[in-house]
């Protein structure tokens, strides 16, 4: 198990049964990086990643 486990974990203990939007999503990374600059290069590489998630499938 990696150590980020434990937050997900939470994450889905916590707000497992709520619904978001990728909006939604968004706002919460944009609001995170604004307290937290120091995190802006792996929350765009998230992001980016997100983004782009299905684009193997379509291959």
């Amino acid at each position: 198990m990696y150590f980020t486990d434990r937050g997900i974990e939470e994450l889905t203990d916590r707000r497992g049964e709520e619904t978001v939007t990728l909006e939604w999503l968004a706002d919460q990374l944009r609001t995170f990086v604004d307290i937290n600059p120091e995190f802006e290069t792996p929350i765009e590489r998230f992001a980016t990643w997100l983004a782009r998630a299905d684009e193997d499938d379509e291959e």
